[in-house]
């Protein structure tokens, strides 16, 4: 299942990893120092900050459609402030302040001439209020936006005037235009009333609210700077009067364009305050969880100091972005939060990785070993978030592109800082681990044993005892096992191996999967102004009120028209017309009484007038002339609608206003400027329309395609990566499997979590896509490596790899975030949904659901299913049958051992180098089966545990080497093919053995074996009752052994070890002997490969097993047809239920007195025989007889 063409990563990564981490241990000073001056200098960078706060330019697409509408219009319609102004016909927000009034006195009806004086005051406060701007004072009067010269003013106040006349009922207001009769002013009822209850004949009722608006110049950059000012004003001055209550029967909600900027600014400072606490959170946590009972192999300090990196990290990264001229902005605040958690989780992955290195080895082999084991960890973990990252560069939003380019430059930081600074502060510790020295005190102390031994008070063995005694590395006592890793594997791997809970496992995913697709037809889409307040801003009411009241008529909307058409051509007027009437039958437009068309208007003109104005309008002259002349005068509204050519004769550009109704909310907007927006490209006119906020509408359009395209170009990202550095297929697949699982729950329930689909949110599902892989993958990668043929044993361990690193990594990080919950602003509330769902469903995909579907489909599933997994622990896959190949080292540790020797190596660590001058894993053959803690013992149990695991893979190489010999035995047996090691029959002579007896021996062999297999026996336990029954059969054969020692059954049953009747010779058997009893004194196995003492065995011994073997093997009687061979490997390796009692013992061996001794049998497998060695070996080297099957005793 692994692609051997991209291997190299792996072993490249690790190669040049321990390389790194022998040099940091060896010079640490350096490595500790550079990083901080680097940080220290990239932090001056701060001088050059450069902060944005425009929403328009953080949350608007950067080429939205809208921009383009506006930059046409602004071509042929510039907004003139000081001379020309028209409310409804600007291009930008501009500078102004609205405020929107309702009564609080309890009646609802704003007509009344209490309210009205109260108005008047409040009008009053605005236009007399001083505003002070570089040494210049002035008030509204002096920078309205005017017409004719006139200021803005809120003509609708005028109604005081004839307030008696309509409180009394003696005069209607007609709605939606009114001319008052005192002033002559034309009331639009629309544009300052909101919520207006009428008759049936358009009689205004009531007016439960009225809204004032205030526009000043904004012309140049200096009347900009002072309408900046003056909103500032106006803001206090609106907000003193309504806070100090000056207003009896008002309730005043107020607004100005600069609030948006103060909201994105609070948004920014809110979060501030809790960076102290959330590092002193994160802290107290990275202490507590790297704390254990040893007082020396307690690192509370490194977790300090991990926090302390990726802090440092992070306010480098931001140092140098801000010296390459990146914009800040205010959510780049929540960058640090996410990089801490990130941070940490590198931090637990490194000192996992430290545990499982030997105690014994040196700090530098040690921290080689380290970096090797977390390279693939941690780098993956980085390249994903960083991949994730870098595809929200190229969204269309600056937000997006401003919060990942600060996110990727704090991403490469936090891994480089941890390789570096964090790896020399475990260099530091390490060496005073290996002085024995108090991890907090830095004294010298005494391990546990030696404390217990001289009989030490509790308080010292509670508080000082730590470490390992180094007369006696492998004592329980300085070993103890984690009891969270005994957890995961003990008692949740239990609850998820038993059926019901798996299938109750998957209904809860069948149900999260049901809500995350009904969450996901709840999205609403766009980012509301109203979010991008805090929850106590004056803000919130101002747009709360405007969205009860005002949605009626919310939006006048501008048509228009370019290009060189002759307007006076019929056919013209009639397509400009069939444009109207078409874009007014729409729903979301309003009747033509709200329409403001010159050309109708002028032609309706024309027609009604034209018996005394005696014009002609036929040619496109006199139609210009008539215009000119007759309606486009500066008085009149229309003449900002007409734009003439340099000469003045023809019309390049003109327009019509129409006026939005009931437009709801976000969704409704979006379907709005979709369909008006079609209706327009649609018609034979060039023709475009547009509204100010159309330049946010747009987000709306653009969100869902990107962030869709996004969350699929990520995903396939990942699964390439996962591919690349955990190169199995099934693996890669199970890894996209669970990142769109991911992915879908966290929109779907970010939508039933009130948070819509916009940049904000955007950002998050970006940003998800590299979380979501960090606990699947590993946990992918752990099962499907496994080794076990039981799921029930994979799952056990996969969970005790990787069930604590999981929990501790998605606890870090949502306590990291858990200071933008206290922040009170949607977006770091957006921030905190997001990532904590990302975090959860990550966690409970790795912890639960995956350990579920790889037991049901992945390697051994029909044990599953067929109820036959017996969950055997020691029951494990062989290296020719394994899914897997071998990792690198392994294949490299085999290569070797196979073609040179057969007692494997030599000594328990090596001197750092692997075969062919690479570096490997001296340790043990596992590989960072996870996020880099497979073998995590928290408890630093990890001397004794490596070198049972050294022990293991010296075992296991020798029966690779055992099973190579055995299967080229079986096909010379077996099949008519020629051998590579052809016997001299010429040599040897005796009795021949026939097929017939030689199938009824191998299948008793086989049947033992089987049972002996389940029963976790080896075949090294039998080698006195095998010598034993030898002696018995020596005298019924006479000459055929010669010069035999005669052992007696008595010494055959006191032996204390047996060695294995392998293809391993007399001498190794009796080295092993040896080997074994020293072990056993000593505690540590792994002497048996550094005592290689033993004499050989004398000449008569070989001649009797190689006489033997050779009758036993080369007999040239009818072979058995390869089908045979195959039916019996198939029964050797099939898993079926047994029974312990009913463990096989020959006949020939009486032990119905001993039953201990009875256990003790341990039938071996057949080999090749000696002969065949003496071929095999190079340069003629003979070895000795070795005890085969076959021989006198099997009869």
């Amino acid at each position: 299942m692994r692609c051997g063409c991209i291997y190299w990563v792996d072993k490249m990564l690790n190669t040049s990893f321990y390389h790194l981490g022998v040099l940091i241990a060896k010079h640490p000073g350096y490595f500790f120092i550079i990083p901080v001056l680097l940080t220290m200098l990239c932090m001056t960078g701060y001088q050059q900050l450069k902060y944005q706060i425009d929403p328009e330019y953080l949350f608007s697409p950067i080429n939205g459609e809208g921009k383009a509408e506006r930059a046409i219009v602004e071509k042929y319609f510039k907004v003139n402030y000081t001379h020309r102004f028209n409310v409804g016909r600007i291009t930008r927000p501009g500078r102004f302040g609205r405020v929107i009034v309702i009564p609080k006195d309890g009646n609802d009806n704003m007509i009344r001439r209490e309210i009205f004086q109260e108005l008047r005051h409040l009008d009053d406060l605005i236009q007399n209020a001083t505003v002070e701007y570089e040494g210049e004072t002035f008030t509204y009067k002096d920078t309205c936006a005017r017409w004719e010269n006139e200021c803005f003013s809120n003509d609708i106040l005028n109604l005081d005037f004839i307030m008696d006349d309509i409180e009394s009922g003696e005069l209607n207001l007609t709605f939606p235009i009114m001319f008052n009769p005192v002033t002559w002013d034309a009331h639009a009822f629309p544009v300052f009333f909101g919520g207006t209850k009428l008759t049936e004949d358009n009689i205004i009722v009531s007016v439960p609210a009225i809204q004032l608006v205030y526009f000043v110049t904004a012309d140049t950059k200096r009347q900009d700077a002072k309408g900046a000012e003056w909103e500032e004003t106006f803001l206090k001055v609106v907000g003193k009067a309504q806070n100090t209550g000056v207003f009896t029967h008002i309730s005043v909600s107020y607004f100005a364009s600069r609030t948006l900027d103060h909201e994105l600014e609070k948004n920014t400072r809110t979060v501030v305050p809790y960076f102290g606490s959330t590092f002193a959170l994160m802290a107290l946590f990275s202490v507590i969880t790297c704390m254990m009972g040893d007082a020396v192999r307690s690192k509370p300090f490194l977790g300090l100091l991990g926090n302390i990196s990726a802090i440092m990290a992070t306010c480098a990264a931001f140092g140098l972005a801000m010296y390459c001229g990146i914009e800040f902005i205010g959510i780049n605040l929540a960058a640090p939060f996410l990089m801490i958690g990130i941070g940490i989780d590198d931090t637990f992955v490194m000192l996992a990785a430290w545990r499982r290195t030997p105690v014994k080895m040196p700090v530098p082999e040690r921290m080689g070993h380290m970096m090797s084991e977390a390279a693939v960890s941690i780098t993956i973990t980085s390249l994903t978030d960083l991949f994730s990252f870098w595809i929200g560069i190229i969204s269309p939003f600056r937000s997006v592109q401003i919060f990942c380019t600060y996110s990727v430059f704090a991403v490469v930081f936090t891994f480089v800082w941890h390789i570096t600074f964090f790896a020399a502060c475990m260099a530091i510790s390490g060496y005073r681990e290996r002085h024995n020295l108090h991890a907090i005190f830095g004294c010298k102390v005494q391990a546990m044993s030696v404390a217990i031994k001289e009989k030490r008070n509790f308080l010292y063995k509670a508080i000082m005892a730590g470490g390992i005694n180094r007369d006696d590395p492998d004592n329980p006592i300085d070993n103890k096992d984690h009891m969270f890793m005994a957890f995961f594997k003990d008692y949740l791997a239990a609850v998820i191996n038993n059926k019901w809970c798996k299938i109750f496992i998957i209904l809860i995913f069948a149900t999260y999967l049901a809500g995350a697709c009904y969450g996901v037809t709840q999205i609403k889409e766009g980012l509301e102004r109203r979010k991008l307040s805090k929850a106590d801003s004056y803000s919130v009411e101002f747009f709360d009120r405007e969205d009860e009241y005002y949605r009626e008529f919310p939006y006048r909307m501008q048509v228009i028209i370019t290009g060189d058409l002759n307007y006076s051509d019929p056919m013209v007027q009639d397509q400009i017309e069939e444009l109207t009437r078409t874009l007014e039958n729409t729903s979301y437009v309003t009747s033509s009484l709200y329409t403001e068309s010159w050309i109708r208007s002028f032609r309706s003109f024309v027609d009604r007038n034209n018996d005394y104005l005696n014009i002609s309008i036929d040619d496109e002259q006199s139609f210009i002339d008539a215009v000119k002349e007759h309606w486009l005068f500066p008085g009149n509204p229309f003449s900002l609608d007409v734009k003439f050519n340099e000469n003045e004769t023809r019309i390049i550009a003109s327009r019509f206003l129409i006026q939005a109704v009931n437009i709801t909310d976000t969704n409704h907007e979006k379907e709005m400027v979709r369909d008006l927006r079609k209706i327009c490209k649609e018609s034979p006119l060039n023709a475009s329309i547009f509204h100010p906020y159309f330049v946010f509408f747009d987000q709306f359009e653009l969100v869902r395609p990107t962030s869709l395209q996004s969350m699929i170009v990520g995903a396939i990202i990942m699964m390439i990566i996962s591919f690349i550095f955990i190169p199995n297929i099934l693996c890669s697949l199970w890894v996209a499997f669970s990142i769109i699982s991911i992915e879908l729950g966290v929109a779907g329930y970010m939508a039933l979590w009130d948070v819509n689909l916009d940049s904000i949110s955007m950002i998050n599902l970006i940003m998800c896509i590299g979380f979501s892989v960090d606990f699947t993958a590993h946990i992918c990668y752990t099962y499907m490596s496994s080794k076990k043929r039981s799921p029930k044993a994979r799952v056990r361990e996969a969970l005790h790899s990787l069930g604590l690193p999981i929990l501790q990594g998605s606890s870090s990080t949502i306590l990291g975030i858990i200071a933008l919950l206290l922040a009170q602003s949607y977006i770091f509330l957006v921030f905190f949904k997001m990532v904590f769902l990302v975090i959860f469903f990550g966690a409970m995909h790795g912890l639960f659901l995956l350990p579920v579907l790889l037991s049901l489909f992945g390697p051994g599933s029909w044990q599953t299913w067929s109820g036959t997994d017996l969950g055997d622990d020691n029951d494990e896959i062989s290296d020719i049958e394994s899914p897997m190949k071998l990792s690198s080292m392994d294949k490299l540790n085999s290569y070797y051992l196979q073609q040179h020797t057969p007692l494997g190596l030599v000594a328990p660590y090596g001197k750092g180098k692997g075969f062919l001058g690479a570096p490997y894993k001296a340790y043990g053959d596992e590989k960072d089966l996870g996020i880099g803690t497979s073998g995590e013992d928290s408890s630093e149990s990890s001397s004794s545990r490596s070198q049972r695991r050294q022990a293991l893979e010296d075992e296991h190489t020798r029966r690779r080497y055992e099973e190579g010999w055995r299967r080229s035995s079986y096909t010379n047996l077996y099949t008519n093919s020629p051998s590579e090691f052809q016997p001299h029959n010429e040599l040897y002579t005796g009795p021949q053995v026939t097929a017939q007896e030689w199938r009824v021996r191998l299948d008793d062999e086989q049947k033992v074996s089987r049972k002996l297999s389940s029963l976790g026996l080896r075949a090294y336990d039998n080698y006195a009752a095998d010598f034993m029954h030898m002696q018995r059969r020596q005298s019924a054969h006479g000459d055929d052994v010669i010069d035999m020692p005669v052992v007696t059954r008595a010494a055959a049953a006191s032996a204390v070890c047996y060695t294995p009747p392998s293809s391993l010779d007399e001498r190794s058997r009796r080295k092993y002997r040896s080997a074994v009893l020293h072990s056993a004194a000593s505690g540590d196995e792994s002497n048996y490969h550094q005592k290689f003492s033993a004499a050989p065995s004398n000449a008569a011994a070989k001649r009797y097993h190689r006489r033997r073997s050779s009758e036993d093997s080369t007999r040239h009687y009818q072979r058995w047809p390869p089908s045979n061979i195959e039916e019996r490997c198939a029964r050797r390796y099939a898993i079926n239920a047994r029974d312990d009692a009913t463990a096989y013992v020959p006949s020939h061996i009486n032990y119905s007195n001993n039953a201990a001794n009875s256990k003790a049998y341990r039938p071996h497998p057949p080999v090749r025989s000696s002969s065949h060695h003496n071929l095999f070996y190079p340069n003629g080297i003979q070895h000795p007889p070795t005890y085969q099957f076959g021989g006198y005793y099997y009869k």
